[in-house]
């Protein structure tokens, strides 16, 4: 079954590279999969705060991810603030050396529309710019079927909600199934998200949701920034930046 969501969004192969040195994005490059914008229904435009968490299948947190997150027409942008990150997996050193390269806050933009996405680190004013999977151009331009089953009612964070599940085909019969809790008082948005990779359980939480069109230059990388093709280049870049301002590389 074809992802959702990459775990923890851009958080993981940015954990990955504080503790390797190497960038490798999992899944899709922003780490949002195009099929998570199908759960959005009718809604086509929103902010608002999130959180990721990945659990064992013990249930046990190896994950935890606050984010800012938005939807404008298609288009996504994630923020995360690596400081805020826990992952079991990566030592506390580690993920601070990304802020000794600038690099504690990352961005991952989406655009269907040109095909493209983009991971921006603001604090080194540079960003990669990578054509979007043949798997997501496909699931942005086609219409999957969707199934929807009442599972019961829940009330999270104040809103009522039906839980659903979930369940999408697309035109070669690849399925993709998630538990959806939908707000009936925000126009049926998914509130929470949870669906399974291979043994762990994701979550992805929405609070103060504001269901007003963000600004489109949010889903734009600056004109000033340095474009780089692959991530491997632009790691060696922030480590020559780094190593010739006084810094070191983090152990």
């Amino acid at each position: 079954m074809k992802r959702f969501f990459a775990p923890a969004v851009a958080v993981l192969f940015a954990s990955a590279a504080a503790a390797s040195a190497q960038m490798e994005m999992p899944g899709s490059p922003a780490g949002v999969n195009a099929a998570l914008t199908k759960l959005f229904g009718d809604v086509k435009a929103f902010s608002a705060k999130a959180a990721v968490q990945v659990l064992d299948k013990n249930q046990a947190e190896k994950i935890s991810t606050p984010m800012d997150f938005a939807l404008l027409d298609g288009k996504i942008r994630v923020e995360v603030d690596i400081s805020r990150v826990k992952n079991r997996d990566v030592s506390a050193s580690a993920m601070a050396g990304m802020k000794q390269f600038g690099m504690d806050r990352v961005v991952s933009i989406v655009r269907p529309d040109k095909m493209a996405s983009y991971i921006i680190f603001p604090g080194i004013q540079s960003y990669v710019n990578m054509p979007l999977p043949k798997a997501d151009r496909e699931t942005y331009e086609k219409t999957p079927r969707i199934e929807k089953t009442p599972l019961g009612k829940e009330t999270l964070d104040g809103h009522p909600c039906v839980k659903n599940k979930v369940v999408m085909t697309d035109d070669q019969g690849r399925k993709h199934e998630a538990t959806v809790w939908n707000a009936s008082d925000l126009k049926d948005f998914p509130v929470q998200i949870q669906t399974r990779e291979k043994e762990d359980t994701v979550v992805m939480r929405y609070r103060q949701i504001h269901l007003a069109k963000p600004d489109v230059k949010n889903f734009q990388p600056p004109a000033d920034f340095k474009a780089y093709d692959d991530m491997t280049s632009l790691m060696q870049g922030a480590m020559t930046r780094a190593m010739n301002s006084g810094g070191s590389p983090p152990k």
